[in-house]
């Protein structure tokens, strides 16, 4: 087993970004790598792909001995045209996963990628989840280009309940959080944020990490767009998280296959990196890794 080499610094620290993970402060004075470990069948690159207990394991493992500091669990596709999972299909998958890559990295900042408020609570209060990966933008829309139709009801203050059932939840967490943008272009992108923000500070959400969303709810151009303004997004200041890799607007745009994409994958990580990124998410850990060496050091 790899142990996890990941920087934690004092109480009292204060340059740069930093979230509280279960009372430890994570910097981003160097940007993190963020593994994906996808325990489901049909995520778009099939070689996330990972379900049995040895796939899993070997994942979690890797993304630690390759350099990434986070490993982000997802059990929900949301391509483009992906499956509907229910909620209890996507906690099975979970209860499942999370385990294996407790056991075998006890030390790792595991993030779960999920827009359901339950989901969030189950991976939080019975597997320590450190940290909540939302794409929804709050419940805008779960699959990619699909409404989000569930309805929840969260336990609280009468006060907030216009908010999104997912921002409550969040609330009770005490967890960091990841918001994501649906929006394609970089005004109405703050302008959400914005208020988003508010809402969430509303409920007491401390530690919030902004995603620009790319390849959701965005064209090709605007994926771009976005991505050469992206340094705009640090008026909030907070952490911005990058997750470009192997995404359609990489391999449709050069006319090959995602699994092609690596090389252009590093280059628009790279991009991202120097346009402010300090989270990339990604499939190819070494390689970004990789990159995020050169650039800290450029």
């Amino acid at each position: 087993m790899v142990t996890l080499q990941i920087r934690f610094i004092a109480m009292n620290k204060t340059n740069g970004y930093t979230i509280n993970v279960h009372g430890r402060l994570m910097s981003f004075d160097t940007p993190v790598v963020m593994g994906i470990l996808n325990c489901t069948p049909d995520s778009f690159f099939a070689g996330s792909r990972k379900q049995t207990e040895s796939e899993i394991a070997g994942r979690a493992n890797q993304i630690i001995s390759e350099g990434g500091g986070i490993i982000d669990v997802g059990a929900f596709s949301t391509r483009p045209g992906a499956d509907e999972v229910s909620e209890e299909e996507e906690m099975r998958r979970l209860r499942f996963a999370l385990p294996i890559v407790r056991r075998e990295q006890p030390d790792a900042v595991v993030s779960v990628d999920t827009y359901r408020p339950n989901v969030a609570k189950m991976v939080v209060e019975e597997y320590g989840a450190d940290i909540i990966n939302d794409v929804s933008e709050g419940g805008i829309t779960g699959i990619v280009d699909k409404p989000l139709e569930e309805k929840y009801v969260v336990d609280g203050d009468d006060k907030f309940k216009d908010y999104p059932a997912i921002f409550r939840m969040m609330g009770h967490l005490k967890v960091p959080y990841i918001l994501m943008s649906v929006q394609g272009n970089m005004r109405d992108m703050v302008m959400g944020f914005s208020r988003e923000i508010q809402q969430l500070r509303d409920l007491g959400v401390k530690d919030i990490i902004l995603d620009p969303g790319y390849g959701f709810g965005k064209t090709i151009e605007e994926n771009f767009a976005i991505l050469r303004e992206q340094e705009k997004l640090q008026v909030f200041g907070m952490p911005i998280l990058a997750g470009l890799s192997r995404k359609r607007l990489i391999w449709k745009f050069l006319g090959i296959t995602a699994d092609e994409a690596l090389n252009g994958t590093t280059v628009v990580d790279t991009i991202a990196l120097m346009n402010g990124a300090d989270i990339l998410r990604v499939h190819d850990v070494k390689e970004a890794v990789q990159a995020v060496k050169i650039i800290t050091n450029y």
